[in-house]
């Protein structure tokens, strides 16, 4: 219970009682007698003998220390209860325990030894405890301990003070508004818990030699913007101020929509955006052009706006009236050029007229461009823009953009010179009126190109999101009065920028509504640059389309069965019969390439279909020179009987394949983006492109028909001279047979094409007419040199006769006497053919 004293010091108590029990004990005379002890002796006792007990020490009974009446019991002696048997010393304080005591050091103090109690005052060593030391957690919430003399206190530390609500807790001082900040004016005052801080504001920095913190802290500002440590965006310059910088609009520029000017987070954009035309479009005069447009931006002024709006749309006419180089672009280049420019003209205007305090304004120019504007802050209802060309009704809220800040602005632009980069660009229709059309016209239907009769008319707006409106816009378009012709229609259209062939023209989301006197009402779910087209639309017959298939297949095998004639049978072998050959060659060769490779099913000009319109160009232009060769031999063959002997075969070899080589050779080195269609594969009618085919074909039919009426004039000759007594109803059968006859050997059937479309007119009589006369060529050219030739039957003959293996004599005998009137009535035109 104690120190190593009070220890011994129970040791030997119990080996005194030990003793004294051991002297007690009952004595016999007789060692095997036991001595009898009391059995009732009471807790903390000791049985002496048969009727006597002793308590142990630190207890005692009401009869001291032996205890002889059973009722007695021994209770423990309190020793420290006054009087005071024992005593502690100073310092301490003696704790009662059963059966004896110790003593402990009162509270604050401590033995030195370390002990928790000692027994005696000789081992009382108690000093002073230092309770903070101790325990340094002893005081909660931050608070700092004070030893006290047996004892200590908790207090707030610098910086805190007691909570008036819990003294136990502390609070902080806020020294930078309890008026005990002594930070210099140009740092700012930083509490911290128990303390303060003095440090630079952004946007300044310690003088040199200044610390960034303590209260005796100096600033002074930071020049960011020669520094460059500002994030102004490019289209600004940085602008110093006290602690902090602003970013500026360059010369020229002005805030874009939804920044302010002279923020740090200011972005600007070019009145006048730089713009270049996209890689392999080189024009001088478009380069003049956009130097004139950014001469008006270096020097412009926000006064001038109005001004500036006029000497663009000024620039742009001079551009287009006079296009100089721009009309050698090729068509796909033109009609990426004229995306570029609406695209350059639009952001131009939508910038400008942010600028114009007026609430309208309206601009005509000298070449009938014109330009409507109107601004409002705030606006609802309906809103009407109208000029000469054009006339827009829209609902104003689809004008407002989201998030645009300042005034709404709503802009109709209409131009004819526009007209001139358009022209010849390709109709996309829209598939529901796809569908209309072909459940009108009994087949499929592909957009033709179409004609502008309207201006250019470009639509803008605050609101850039137009691709799909709330509302539609109605237009009204002024526009010569035509009335449409067979498979015409006057239509809404839009122009839709392609990266591939530069543009075209789309009715997606765009309807007609109705057209009278001049002018067309136009009803659109989108904005974009719209205009009034006649369109031609390309009809599939079916049926044509059947006649054409199956008669060039025929024609096919019938030049094969000629080409092979030709060759092998020698009796008719001569100078005409060569010129039959090489005709035949040029056609099956055409007519192959044409069945097998026409159509153009990927909508898209590539070398393949190049190729092909290359080929049938090349093929049928030989087959064409060829028929002025047989219109020659003809004419050498009737006119001049006996006059010549025709041309040589070096002759027949340059005019057949020569000529027709150097015209397209000619043509493809002038404009070889003429070959090909998106529809099928043939020569394109933009700049006149087709006519290097329909040029020639047109003088060598004409030639032909001349050497056709003056042949047919010399057949009747001969026939009154040769045979007067054939009576007038043969002359005209067999006269009319050769005259049908020579039609197809010369190709004169061919005229019929030239009239198939004259002026955007369709005649369905005309197509089937010109489909059954030409695809059928290679049958009736069979018919006419081959079954119709005698020489040539009686070959066949042979052949057959050498295939059945039987003998030529009896074929020869069957068929004289049925064939002879034929031959004789044949004989007479055999000899004019």
């Amino acid at each position: 219970m104690g120190g190593p004293r009070f220890s011994v010091f129970l040791v030997l108590r119990a080996l005194w009682i030990l003793l004294v029990l051991w002297e007690d004990r009952p004595r016999n005379t007789s060692a095997s007698t036991p001595i009898a002890c009391a059995r009732w002796c009471p807790p903390h006792s000791i049985c002496v003998n048969a009727t006597a007990c002793r308590c142990l020490q630190g207890f005692r009974s009401s009869s001291r220390e032996i205890v002889t009446n059973p009722m007695e019991t021994c209770d423990d002696i309190n020793e420290c209860r006054p009087p005071l048997s024992v005593s502690c010393g100073k310092l301490a304080e003696c704790k009662n325990t059963q059966g004896s005591y110790y003593c402990v050091c009162t509270p604050g103090y401590r033995l030195v030894s370390g002990a928790l109690n000692f027994s005696h005052e000789s081992e009382n060593m108690c000093r002073v405890i230092d309770e903070c030391h101790l325990d340094p957690g002893i005081c909660k919430s931050r608070r700092i301990c004070i030893n006290t003399q047996g004892s200590y206190t908790c207090r707030c530390p610098p910086g805190l003070e007691a909570n008036p609500e819990d003294p136990k807790l502390c609070r902080d001082v806020n020294e930078c508004t309890s008026g005990q900040n002594p930070c210099h004016n140009s740092t700012h005052c930083l509490n911290v818990r128990g303390s303060y801080n003095c440090r630079c504001r952004p946007g300044w920095k310690p003088v040199p030699g200044s610390p960034n913190g303590p209260n005796n802290t100096v600033c002074e500002d930071v020049d960011e913007c020669s520094s460059r440590e500002h994030q102004c965006d490019n289209s600004t310059f940085c602008i110093n101020t006290p602690g902090s910088y602003v970013c500026h609009c360059l010369l020229g520029w002005v805030p874009k929509p939804g920044f302010l000017n002279k923020q740090r987070t200011t972005q600007c954009e070019e009145i006048f955006p730089t713009w270049t035309p996209s890689t392999g479009i080189t024009s001088q005069s478009l380069s003049r052009f956009f130097e004139k447009v950014q001469d008006l931006g270096r020097d412009f002024r926000p006064a001038s706006a109005k001004d500036t709006i006029k000497y663009v749309i000024e620039a742009l006419d001079e551009l287009l009236e006079v296009p100089g180089d721009l009309e050698a672009l090729t068509l796909p280049d033109r009609h990426r050029l004229a995306t570029y420019l609406l695209l350059y003209l639009e952001e131009v205007l939508r910038t400008l007229t942010k600028i114009i305090p007026e609430p309208s304004f309206t601009y005509h120019s000298r070449l009938d461009t014109e330009l409507s504007l109107v601004i409002q802050e705030q606006g609802n209802g309906t809103i009407t823009l109208g000029q000469s060309h054009a006339r827009m009704q829209l609902n104003w809220a689809e004008a407002v953009g989201t998030g645009e800040p300042g005034p709404t602005l709503a802009g109709l632009f209409s131009s004819r010179n526009m007209q001139r980069l358009l022209a010849n660009a390709s109709l996309e229709l829209d598939p529901e009126k796809k569908a209309q059309l072909e459940s009108t016209h009994g087949g499929p239907v592909g957009g033709g190109q179409p004609r502008l009769l309207s201006a250019v008319n470009m639509v803008f707006l605050s609101n850039k999101n137009t691709e799909k409106l709330g509302s539609p816009v109605n237009f009204s378009f002024s526009h010569p009065e035509e009335k449409p012709r067979s498979r015409q229609e006057l239509i809404c259209a839009f122009w839709k920028g392609d990266s591939d062939s530069g543009g075209y023209w789309a009715t997606t989301g765009c309807w007609k509504v109705g057209s009278k006197n001049g002018s067309t009402t136009c009803r659109c779910r989108h904005l974009s640059s719209f205009a009034v087209l006649m369109a031609h639309y390309e009809v599939e017959d079916l049926k044509l389309t059947l006649i054409t298939q199956v008669g060039l297949a025929l024609s096919l095998v019938c030049l094969l069965l000629c080409i092979l004639t030709f060759l092998l049978v020698r009796p008719i072998q001569g100078s005409r019969t060569t010129v039959h050959l090489h005709l035949c060659i040029c056609l099956f060769l055409g007519s192959a390439i044409f069945l097998a490779g026409i159509e153009n099913k990927g909508n898209q000009v590539g070398p393949s279909c190049r190729l092909v319109a290359g080929l049938l160009h090349y093929c049928f232009l030989a087959a064409f020179c060829w028929m002025s060769l047989e219109g020659l031999e003809l004419y050498f063959l009737v006119v001049r009987v006996f006059q010549g002997q025709g041309l040589s075969k070096r002759w027949l070899y340059l005019i057949g394949y020569g000529i027709p080589g150097l015209i397209v050779a000619i043509s493809a080195a002038a404009y070889h983006d003429g070959y090909g269609r998106e529809s099928f594969c043939w020569l394109k009618t933009d700049r006149g492109f087709v006519w290097s085919f329909n040029g020639p074909v047109a003088f060598i039919i004409l030639c032909n028909a001349v050497i056709f009426v003056t042949t047919v004039w010399k057949l009747t000759q001969k026939f009154s001279e040769i045979n007067p007594d054939m009576n007038k109803l043969k002359k005209a059968r067999v006269l009319t047979i050769t005259a049908i006859a020579q039609l197809f050997v010369l190709g004169c059937t061919w005229a019929s094409g030239l009239f198939l479309f004259q002026y955007g007119s369709y005649s369905h009589v005309l197509a089937y007419i010109f489909t059954i006369l030409n695809c059928f060529q290679g049958l009736f050219l069979f018919l006419l040199h081959c079954l119709l030739n005698k020489k040539v039957r009686e070959e066949y003959w042979k052949w057959a006769c050498m295939a059945t293996g039987n003998k030529y004599s009896d074929f020869t005998t069957s068929t004289s006497s049925s064939s002879h009137n034929q031959t004789k009535v044949l004989r007479t035109s055999e000899s004019g053919m």
